[in-house]
């Protein structure tokens, strides 16, 4: 039967849209059977086109009349003892016998062309009556039909009526038909039980049939076979053989037993293809089950639309829900147990299927990870329909049957396993932020391996994801670790990959529609891949005034735990924002480093090795951990040492008690312009002068990074010299350090003894030579020292010893000084003095202003 319902059922064409089905209920005509190309036309049209054909067929039923002729003659030979009545009548009819049997022999194969071409069924419903222990009955309605007209040579078509006027009917009577297939060891498909049919055979009246079919299933395993190469694209082509012994009569004539064994071979567009359908609902909640368990409930909605004229209620079934191995070509593994609910098909409407599913709890085989990776099943699978992947589950009957549902239906569908493709949803927005608070930075170990995590910048921080929740996912759910890897971008620019590889344990918080997720990871390799982007943010975060914001774009793996236990979603894309605040103020200088403590731990001709205790104030909110880092002290852009942190602890708000080492070494870096520069910067500060000093990463910056430092050396940090403080003095008063702290003059002797307040706590300090002119009013000059024998001026405050002083009699200076006999005065001095700490000794100038000098005789 064709889509056209008014299409011939019988045709010359033995091939159209037929399934197996049609031959189980048509079993005496192959040919018409192979016209139908749905279900209900499969189903009905058989066995209406069987009667027309017992009487049309070529060598059986096409010689009906000839058949009848037959019986009728060995009738009347057999009774010889009539009286003449019946004699004439019997001539007569033995006559008529003469000519069917004639044309019955001349007309066969015309016959069966007329047939073939004038049979005409239209169906108008087929349905399932019930469900059988083995099997369902079927109710058939349609009209049946003969259509000269569409004949189109005119000797078949005149032929074809005659013989037909003078069948008038044909009938059935009950029949059996068994269907095979030959490629399959010749496996039984199906059987029908045939009731009897009457059709009219004359042109154009039409037979309405409404009739029960009662078809049983064959070979399960057989079924299961076809079944599986159909589902897997296999089945190119069917052949299939139906046979059937059929009693037919036309009229008070019986025809005998006719034997029917036709092949149909079915391919193409014939064999049927799975329908389209659409998930219209679906909501994943927790439910109670028996004693106190808890698992998790899916409520499934899935329409399809019945284009074929077929009406059946399928009962209550129960399936397994499964879902692929490690391999496709692996086992399947099982999910979770669905039944359907009762489903109503109906002739061109959408059918409404009803899927309730328990999931109670994940296999171990669900979740364990696959040989040589660490990836579960489950994970492919959720990862596949996050991303963007079609995936695949795969519905096979349950073992139990469902409510009333007959035995052998369940028999039939846990034997087949139907792969159902599940519509991807990807999750691309499903991480609505993804941001990092409270950063910590630690620089890379100098002494770590190249290229090992140990030797990249790592960051400890909270890591804060907000997910959304699909509306589908109705019951609890936690997060307990999450890990990812995230590319790190400033202006669109890739700076490097935060390596969150290892797992991070979290906490979650769940909210209408998300999920608020907060961990707290600890030494996360940032690998920088473009040292020159990194400086960029260095720079902008130290010299600019604006917040920065770096991107974020991460694979972020989240393991869940749910009533049905742990799994991990894997690879869900996210995007963030990173927000870095600015240091306030004045950059660097924010920091306000102030020195508590020098102390000189080695010492050669020309080099100094300092150890300082440093307090920092870090005006940010984020902290650093440095194993090592070296940068250059520059002064004139000349490089006069370098100070070394190691395993230094920086937090925001104040640091007490950091130290830092520094080595001066102008000459050895720089030469002689070194040593000119250095001398300067020396004297300078111990003048009390407000110097600054650069600090310039190199190569040598951090050793396990030699680009990152050499990127970084094109940002120049300028800070100010930090001042030496003066223990002595209280809180809150000006504690800065005066290298001259006051003097006596003793006018009688011309000598002058000074108070020096050493800037080390722990080291001796000499002046190896003086040479030092004291002023009044910044310009009068009183007199000058020359003293070429070394002072010593140990940690604290101490006194030298009286220094010869040459008066400037005739000067306004020296009245000065005469007339604050007794009392005291303010003075300048101006000094070049030879200065020798250990080893190293250099000579430098050496200011003073507003000196407390007293004045004694």
């Amino acid at each position: 039967m064709s889509d056209n319902p008014a299409s011939p059922l019988l045709g010359p064409e033995p091939l159209r849209d037929e399934r197996p089905l049609s031959q189980i209920s048509s079993p005496s005509s192959r040919a018409k059977r192979l016209q139908s190309s749905s279900i209900a036309s499969d189903e009905s049209t058989p066995l209406l086109a069987r009667e027309a054909d017992g009487y049309e067929d070529g060598t059986d039923s096409r010689a009906a009349t000839s058949l009848r002729s037959l019986q009728d003659g060995g009738s009347i030979n057999s009774k010889a003892g009539r009286r003449w009545p019946t004699i004439v009548a019997l001539s007569i009819l033995s006559a008529v016998v003469i000519t069917i049997l004639g044309l019955g022999f001349a007309m066969p194969a015309v016959v069966e062309e007329y047939a073939k071409t004038a049979a005409v069924f239209e169906p108008s419903d087929l349905s399932i009556d019930s469900f059988t222990a083995s099997g369902v009955r079927a109710r058939i309605r349609g009209d049946f039909r003969l259509d000269a007209s569409r004949v189109g040579k005119k000797s078949v078509r005149d032929l074809g009526r005659f013989g037909t006027w003078i069948a008038r009917a044909v009938e059935t009577r009950p029949s059996d038909m068994k269907v095979y297939l030959p490629e399959y060891d010749n496996v039984l498909l199906g059987a029908a039980s045939v009731p009897p049919i009457v059709v009219s055979v004359r042109n154009g009246e039409t037979t309405h049939l409404d009739f029960l079919v009662d078809l049983e299933r064959g070979d399960v395993d057989g079924i299961r076979r076809v079944a599986n190469d159909w589902l897997d694209g296999r089945l190119g082509q069917l052949r299939v053989i139906a046979e059937a012994e059929i009693p037919l009569k036309s009229g008070i004539f019986s025809l005998g037993t006719q034997s029917i064994s036709e092949s149909l071979v079915l391919q193409g567009n014939d064999i049927p293809t799975m329908p389209q359908y659409n998930i219209t609902k679906l909501n994943v909640y927790e439910v109670d089950l028996s004693n106190s368990v808890r698992g998790m409930a899916v409520d499934v909605s899935i329409t399809a639309y019945n284009e074929h004229p077929v009406t059946f209620t399928v009962p209550p079934l129960g399936f397994e829900i499964l879902i692929p191995g490690c391999t496709p070509e692996g086992s399947l593994l099982l999910l979770a147990n669905a039944t359907t609910e009762e489903i109503q098909v109906a002739p061109k409407q959408d059918i409404i299927v009803n899927v309730s599913g328990v999931v109670r709890q994940l296999p171990d085989a669900l979740t364990a990870e696959c040989p040589g990776t660490h990836i579960s099943p489950l994970d492919i699978f959720i990862g596949d329909y996050m991303h963007g992947v079609d995936s695949t589950i795969f519905v096979r009957g349950a073992d139990a049957s469902v409510g009333d549902a007959p035995s052998w239906i369940s028999d039939l569908i846990k034997s087949v396993t139907v792969p159902v493709p599940v519509p991807s949803h990807p999750f691309d927005s499903s991480i609505r932020d993804f941001s990092l608070s409270d950063v910590h930075l630690s620089l890379p170990d100098p002494f770590a391996e190249p290229d090992s995590p140990e030797a990249q910048p790592q960051i400890s921080a909270i890591v804060k994801v907000l997910v959304n929740l699909p509306k589908e996912m109705n019951f609890p759910i936690k997060v307990t670790r999450i890990r990812a890897d995230a590319d790190v971008f400033y202006h669109d620019r890739k700076l490097g990959v935060l390596d969150m590889h290892k797992w991070q344990e979290s906490d979650s918080r769940q909210e209408p529609a998300s999920l608020a997720v907060r961990s707290i990871i600890k030494k996360v390799p940032l690998h920088i891949t473009d040292e020159e982007a990194f400086a960029d943010v260095v720079q902008a975060m130290l010299f600019g005034g604006e917040k920065i914001v770096l991107g974020a774009k991460a694979k972020v793996d989240v393991e869940t735990l749910s009533v049905i236990g742990k799994f991990v979603v894997r690879k869900i894309p996210a995007e963030g924002k990173v927000p870095l605040k600015p240091l306030s103020g004045n950059g660097v200088k924010s920091f306000a480093p102030r020195v508590d403590d020098l102390r000189i731990i080695e010492t050669t001709k020309d080099t100094l090795v300092i150890e300082a205790t440093v307090n920092v104030t870090n005006p940010t909110n984020y902290s650093i951990t440095i194993p090592y880092v070296s940068i250059h002290l520059i002064s004139n852009d000349t490089i006069l040492g370098y100070v070394i942190a190691e395993n230094m602890q920086i937090a925001p708000g104040d640091n007490n008690g950091t130290i830092g080492l520094a080595k001066w070494d102008p000459v050895g870096l720089s030469g002689t312009k070194g040593l000119k520069v250095g001398n300067e910067l020396l004297s300078q500060f111990i003048s009390g002068y407000n110097t600054s000093i650069s600090l310039r990463t190199y190569s040598g910056t951090i050793p396990a990074h030699p680009k990152l430092g050499e990127a970084l050396s094109s940002i120049t940090f300028e800070v100010p010299t930090p001042k030496l403080r003066n223990p002595n003095i209280p809180e809150g008063e000006d504690d800065s350090l005066h290298f001259i702290d006051d003097t006596t003059m003793h006018l009688l002797s011309s000598t002058a003894t000074f108070t020096f307040a050493s800037p080390f706590r722990h080291s001796t300090m000499f002046l190896t030579h003086v040479n030092a002119t004291a002023f009044y009013n910044h310009t009068q000059p009183i007199g000058i020292i020359n003293y070429d024998l070394p002072i010593a001026i140990p940690p604290g405050s101490s006194q030298s010893p009286r220094l010869p002083v040459d008066w400037s009699l005739d000067g306004v200076g020296y009245d000065a000084v005469k007339k604050a006999l007794g009392g005291t005065l303010k003075l300048d001095a101006k000094a070049i003095a030879g200065c020798r700490i250990g080893e190293w000794e250099q000579t430098l100038w050496v200011e003073a202003h507003g000196i407390g000098s007293h004045v004694r005789l």
